[in-house]
């Protein structure tokens, strides 16, 4: 018998002047960028979570705390290396994961198959196991009015 866990995971980070904007691992040319911790890439953060919900290990704040200089200004890509490899230990392998980034703008359609890619490589899954995808919100709540981005993730994961 094959078992299988399906997780969530969502993130939200607050756009500001002078920081770059990095999303699935891709520096996107805009005049703000995310603020947070880590690089602050709200899609590889809920992508995290997602997995890390799967396994029921808890979220990224219980594994890369905020309040962790290691984790400082750190690549997400390296910390969604880290899931990986708690995946790895707990015997499980990705199926596929299914993602929504969610902002006004930039546009972000021709850096959707690069943060694609970067994902599948780090995870070391095929690309076709990755989907990412973006919607505005027609200018309603704090992501229609550039406040910031958020994103949505789930992930089917099976027993090896």
């Amino acid at each position: 018998m094959i078992n299988y866990r399906t997780g969530i995971g969502y993130d939200v980070h607050k756009l500001i002047e002078g920081k770059k904007l990095i999303l699935g691992g891709v520096h996107i040319p805009y005049s703000k960028g995310l603020l947070g911790h880590s690089d602050a890439d709200v899609l590889i953060h809920a992508i995290c979570d997602a997995l890390l919900g799967a396994l029921a290990l808890g979220d990224i704040g219980i594994h890369f705390p905020d309040s962790d200089l290691q984790w400082k200004n750190i690549s997400s890509l390296l910390l969604l290396e880290k899931v990986k490899g708690l995946l790895a230990e707990n015997n499980y392998q990705i199926s596929n994961i299914d993602s929504i980034i969610v902002m006004q703008e930039p546009k972000i359609a021709a850096f959707i198959f690069e943060m694609r890619n970067n994902l599948a490589n780090t995870l070391k899954i095929d690309i076709d196991a990755v989907s990412v995808k973006a919607t505005t919100t027609e200018g309603l709540g704090f992501e229609g009015r550039g406040e910031g981005i958020s994103a949505q993730a789930s992930c089917l994961i099976f027993k090896i």
